[in-house]
């Protein structure tokens, strides 16, 4: 429920932002048609932007993993059980996965099912590198536990080392697609500083001038959208994820 609501917040939000641009653009050019355009350039790539950001909390969770992973170490050197270092996670783990682990104590406190609860959280975090941990966690708790700290630690390094290639691949990018963007906007900047010619209103509002717009709107977009694809890191796939 809450990630249809978020997602009408934003599509809200996006439908706020064309009806400013229309109005500005209008304001500024007197011409309906550019003020039009620039109100769906807007729009499409608001809404390009906003499915990126649905990432960001991806992310977070695998930047938490190799903490996750600190912390469940430290927990089970100063003895406490596996059980009490994942319900410490609740209060004293990242910021990210606390309301994660706080599920987890309620259930196993609840249920007594270690692994059913352990499963539970698994699916809702979702990732990979947290897939590994968790089931590291419950071969452990099935088999016995004499490796989990050796294994803990060499799932922390590999996830630190995939994490920092990571960071250093998008920042080598972010200049190239910093510029790719102010590419992708100089064309309709230059044409807001025309549209205050009288003349250049005047042409697009012809036939000829809708089409051209048409037409520059959407190869904006396919490059914009090709850009982006070409940038995507390769994910790695959740091998974990249908086993129960």
């Amino acid at each position: 429920m809450r990630k249809y609501s978020n997602r009408f917040a934003e599509q809200i939000k996006v439908v706020f932002f064309m009806l400013v641009a229309l109005g500005f653009v209008f304001a500024f050019s007197s011409s309906i048609v550019i003020a039009l355009a620039f109100s769906i350039f807007v729009g499409v790539f608001l809404t390009l932007a906003l499915r990126k950001t649905e990432n960001r909390k991806s992310l977070e969770i695998q930047a938490a993993a190799p903490e996750m992973i600190d912390h469940l170490i430290s927990g089970l050197q100063s003895g406490l059980s596996l059980n009490e270092c994942l319900v410490g996670l609740s209060t004293r783990g990242p910021a990210v996965l606390k309301p994660f682990f706080e599920k987890f104590r309620i259930n196993v406190y609840g249920s007594g099912d270690f692994a059913a609860s352990l499963e539970q959280i698994k699916g809702e975090l979702s990732e990979p590198s947290t897939d590994l941990i968790i089931e590291s966690l419950l071969m452990s708790k099935t088999l016995g536990g004499a490796e989990l700290m050796n294994i803990l630690r060499l799932l922390g390094n590999f996830i630190r080392e995939d994490l920092a290639l990571r960071r250093e691949i998008l920042v080598k990018q972010s200049w190239i697609k910093n510029s790719a963007h102010l590419s992708a906007s100089a064309p309709w900047i230059l044409l807001l500083l025309l549209s205050t010619q009288p003349s250049t209103s005047q042409a697009y509002a012809t036939k000829t001038g809708v089409v051209i717009l048409l037409s520059g709107l959407v190869l904006t977009s396919m490059a914009y959208l090709w850009m982006n694809h070409l940038a995507k890191l390769p994910q790695q796939s959740r091998v974990f994820a249908g086993i129960q």
